[in-house]
């Protein structure tokens, strides 16, 4: 019975913390969607890879800015915050601390890319260098 009640209070908070992100403004998306999405105007794309990651492979018109690098909300500081931000990396860890970053700062619309650009090139997706 103690292992039923944990269970769903685990699954309870899981689907909240999912709901919770949605909310707030930030929208982890599957390739599929985060491609339409990306064919929107006025979309701006972020990877947030280190310099050599992006060079080894990014998405068309992605710009690059570091999320581990000091210089990260200065250089955000770039970008309108009332447009569509997407941002990605390759798993979805950094992009994720990279939303919530965003969101602090007064970013409206954000997306991330569910599983990275990994999840991207699996899917047999395009990238340049």
């Amino acid at each position: 019975m103690k292992l039923k009640v944990l269970s769903l209070v685990i699954l309870f908070f899981g689907l909240t913390s999912c709901l919770k992100n949605q909310a707030d403004g930030v929208q982890v998306l599957d390739v599929a969607k985060y491609e339409k999405k990306m064919a929107q105007p006025d979309v701006q794309l972020v990877d947030v890879r280190t310099l050599e990651e992006f060079n080894e492979g990014h998405l068309e018109n992605a710009i690059n800015i570091d999320v581990t690098a000091d210089d990260f909300d200065a250089k955000v500081a770039s970008l309108d915050k009332e447009k569509p931000v997407m941002v990605y990396c390759k798993l979805g860890g950094r992009s994720s601390k990279a939303a919530t970053r965003l969101k602090e700062l007064g970013f409206k619309n954000i997306s991330d890319l569910e599983g990275g650009i990994t999840n991207w090139t699996n899917e047999n997706k395009p990238t340049v260098k």
